[in-house]
């Protein structure tokens, strides 16, 4: 009887060192649930947090490079000319408001002007023409204080200068204004010879967002 009662002992020593040993393993078990879940909430909460700075900082860039600066050359060829930087690009419907006049830059239509030496006699919409600068075009413009001798020399040059346009334009304060993407001269007469120095620079210069595109294939009138 001894015998038997020291073996059933002994199994129910395994037996309790058994349920000892899994209540450990589930204790530890439980432990790392907890450690990984409270790890994972805290690199997800990381995330989300560096992921609003990282977009507000985006926010806050595209912001700032968005505002629209401008200046004005002080000597050499183009003295008086006006610049504008960090002007917009995106395709939009409806009128846009611009930073100048006549605008050279900014959100505009889908549609660009024709401007294959395209001459216009008729006001052209400002949100089409704003396309065709950013493809490279000059655009001429010219209020009714311009002579008909310089409408039609100007006419003619543009007549033979792809990548250029003409239109009258009445809300501006010189008889004649030469227009680039980001770039406007004033000039009085067409014989100034800042005329052929600003077509050289700028048709399909280096301020141009898209060389090459089109200029043809778009709105005609």
């Amino acid at each position: 009887m001894g015998s038997k009662g020291s073996k059933t002992k002994g199994a129910a020593d395994r037996r309790a060192k058994i349920e000892e040993l899994r209540r450990a393993e589930k204790a530890r078990e439980r432990r790392y649930r907890i450690i990984t879940i409270t790890s994972v909430t805290v690199i997800v909460a990381g995330l989300a947090v560096g992921g609003y700075f990282l977009v507000d900082a985006g926010d806050k860039k595209e912001k700032k490079e968005a505002k629209v600066t401008s200046s004005v050359v002080k000597t050499g060829e183009f003295k008086g000319m006006r610049i504008w930087k960090n002007l917009g690009r995106t395709h939009v419907q409806g009128t846009v408001k611009y930073a100048m006049s006549p605008p050279v830059g900014g959100d505009h239509n889908q549609v660009w002007q024709n401007c294959n030496g395209d001459v216009y006699t008729k006001p052209l919409t400002k949100e089409n023409a704003v396309h065709s600068l950013e493809h490279g075009a000059v655009w001429v413009t010219y209020t009714d204080k311009a002579s008909k001798e310089d409408i039609a020399a100007l006419s003619a040059r543009v007549k033979k200068t792809p990548y250029s346009l003409m239109s009258p334009y009445q809300d501006q304060d010189s008889p004649i204004v030469l227009n680039a993407w980001g770039n406007q001269l004033d000039v009085e007469k067409a014989s100034d010879p800042r005329v052929a120095a600003f077509f050289k620079k700028f048709v399909q210069g280096k301020q141009t967002p898209e060389p090459g595109a089109y200029c043809t294939n778009g709105k005609s009138s």
